[in-house]
């Protein structure tokens, strides 16, 4: 009953493939207003990619605020991790939900939308993924994807006098289990 009242839903029936958080890596990058580029990472990305009912796969990425680090600058991490930024002790986490896709964009590259959420502030975002590496993108390669969001759309634009408001996004995406 209730395999059939999630078909006629479109949502996920099978268990879904798991995201790597050994294997995989979310990085960014900041640039100073000096010219400096700032390159930051989440250390232990989670989330699931799900297979739907139709077919399509819908993936769900979850970053920790608290973890993140900004490489080889302990004082930029502390101010990433702080209220003018990511504000961890107020919102602990940054997620992505991706619109339902084919498998076959993992394969041959395009574009991946779907609501980012930082900062409790949901706003539609677009990634591109690179063209698969292998025939099986996330379990036999990394999935490769990239963007580039604003943060005072996050309410983020404490420090704009330091930094661009750009960041730009790098993604290496592997799962484990079933789909993908």
């Amino acid at each position: 009953m209730l395999a059939t009242m999630l078909l006629a839903l479109g949502m996920s029936v099978a268990r879904p493939a798991e995201i790597d958080p050994a294997t995989s890596r979310i990085g960014f990058t900041l640039q100073t207003r000096w010219g400096q580029s700032l390159l930051g990472h989440f250390p232990d990305p989670r989330g699931e990619v799900a297979e739907l009912a139709d077919g399509r796969h819908q993936v769900r990425l979850k970053l920790k605020t608290a973890t993140v680090e900004i490489v080889d600058h302990p004082s930029y991490t502390r101010f990433t991790r702080g209220s003018g930024f990511f504000d961890a002790a107020e919102y602990p986490q940054v997620e992505f939900l991706s619109d339902a896709y084919a498998p076959a964009l993992l394969r041959d590259g395009g574009e991946l939308p779907g609501m980012l959420t930082i900062r409790n502030v949901r706003r539609r975002e677009v990634f591109t993924i690179s063209p698969g590496s292998c025939d099986a993108p996330g379990h036999g390669c990394d999935v490769v994807a990239s963007g580039t969001i604003h943060r005072g759309d996050y309410g983020m634009g404490r420090w704009n006098v330091a930094l661009s408001d750009r960041v730009r996004f790098a993604l290496r995406v592997r799962v484990r289990g079933p789909g993908g």
